[in-house]
């Protein structure tokens, strides 16, 4: 039973985007004109002080497909009690995964997954801010069995039972508030893409490494894929900025063919790149296989964001086809679903490393690796989390950095409340903000 019960009573559903394509943040070789978005949800409840918050990240046009359908799910939890709700999460969750005619236009993958993950993260930030604590710490402090109740096993027993995932959760129990304590005080590891965007100039490249490295930053990301010149000629400016004594990644964002993908890294091992993150399409798992039996070890591979469920994951873990794991928050279906996958990267022994680009995902991740860590992995090393300096003045309770960190956040919920004046001035077109673009643009 949870603390403070209440009923949810109605819901709204945004449209919000942000014109970041305007400076070129978040592009790369496949999103060159990124305007980062969000299909944002809002339970209300019998209380008009409680609210819950979801999101799913779009990146401008279609954010209003997404739209509709967190309008088809969401009006289901209309008059529920989220005691009822929190009983079974499991349950809950195939409140949206089960419904058999929605399921259809899935079945958990494309728009009704990503407005899966926005309606299912809206009931956790409302049971977090129930219980007074962050999202975080709400599931750290569920018992091994409730943890695993929370989790659709479904297709993926093959891979890791019920069992063995309570197993993998009583061993870390006795170890858990030491690693707490620990994250309390130093944070979470975390690495930069803001210095990487394909668009960008080299000045600002250099620029943007520099003050990264004032802030502590010791690991880097570039994006690659365009033009293979380019990429070298860039990654030999990082390099000059950052040293060999720190760590460059580089994301090719899906733009490669297989053989593609390997030629073109050939090229790119005299950098030393901790890892090339989508090689090629998300859904290629012999593919990624392929890229990694080539390459390994002189790279490694790593993929997630565009993963589009659990039993994807399950599968590049099988058939060894990647050396880390990036979940993203709203990709799969919200909390629910990436408790497995955090099991399931456990049980491989693959590390996770969040996806964290975008708006508002650096705000849910620092909670999915500070679960993954207090609870599963029981370690840091091979992991680092995402950050991207992008829009968290939009947020109530935005990250919080410090010297390369991630500060655990300390706010009930799961961090993702925008400001409401954000909200009204971003929401697509109607916005303060659309409308004064688009008066401009007539102009």
């Amino acid at each position: 039973m949870v603390k403070q019960d209440f009923t949810i009573t109605s819901y709204e559903v945004r449209d919000i985007r942000f014109p970041t394509s305007q400076h070129l943040d978040g592009s790369d070789a496949m999103n060159k004109d990124p305007d980062y978005s969000a299909a944002y949800v809002i339970f209300y409840t019998n209380d008009t002080q409680v609210e819950g918050h979801g999101m799913t990240f779009t990146c401008g046009r279609g954010t209003e497909v997404c739209c509709s359908a967190i309008e088809a799910l969401a009006v289901k939890f209309v008059n529920m009690k989220l005691s009822d709700l929190v009983k079974d999460m499991r349950a809950t969750h195939r409140i949206c995964t089960g419904d058999s005619q929605l399921r259809w236009i899935g079945p958990e993958k494309g728009a009704i997954h990503l407005a899966t993950a926005a309606v299912i993260n809206a009931v956790w930030d409302l049971w977090a801010k129930a219980e007074g604590k962050p999202l975080w710490k709400l599931v750290v402090d569920l018992t091994p069995e409730e943890f695993v109740q929370a989790i659709d096993f479904r297709y993926i027993t093959d891979a890791i039972t019920p069992e063995e995932a309570i197993e993998i959760l009583k061993q870390n129990e006795s170890t858990k508030s030491a690693r707490e304590a620990e994250m309390r005080e130093k944070g979470y590891p975390a690495y930069t893409t803001s210095a990487g965007w394909l668009g960008y100039s080299d000045d600002k490249v250099r620029r943007l490494c520099r003050e990264a490295k004032e802030q502590g930053f010791t690991h880097f990301k570039q994006k690659v894929g365009s033009d293979k010149e380019s990429d070298i000629r860039r990654a030999a400016l990082i390099r000059d900025e950052i040293g060999y004594e720190s760590v460059l990644m580089m994301d090719a964002n899906q733009v490669w063919d297989v053989n593609e993908a390997i030629t073109w890294m050939e090229d790119l091992l005299q950098f030393k790149p901790h890892f090339i993150e989508e090689p090629t399409s998300p859904d290629d798992v012999l593919g990624h296989a392929a890229i990694r039996k080539a390459l390994y070890p002189r790279t490694r591979v790593a993929t997630g964001e565009h993963i589009q469920n659990r039993i994807i994951f399950k599968q590049l873990f099988q058939a060894q086809a990647i050396d880390f794991c990036q979940i993203d928050s709203c990709r799969v279906a919200g909390v629910n679903e990436i408790l497995s996958i955090l099991l399931m990267a456990k049980k491989f022994n693959i590390p996770v490393v969040p996806h964290a680009g975008g708006v508002g995902l650096c705000e849910y991740v620092q909670h999915l690796s500070l679960i993954d860590y207090i609870c599963v992995s029981a370690t840091t090393e091979g992991r680092i989390l995402e950050f991207v300096d992008h829009l968290h003045e939009h947020f109530l309770d935005p990250v919080v950095m410090k010297n390369g960190r991630y500060m655990t956040p300390l706010a009930p919920g799961y961090s993702i409340q925008m400001k409401r004046e954000s909200i009204d001035d971003y929401t697509f077109p109607g916005g303060k903000v659309h409308k004064e673009l688009a008066a401009n643009h007539k102009a």
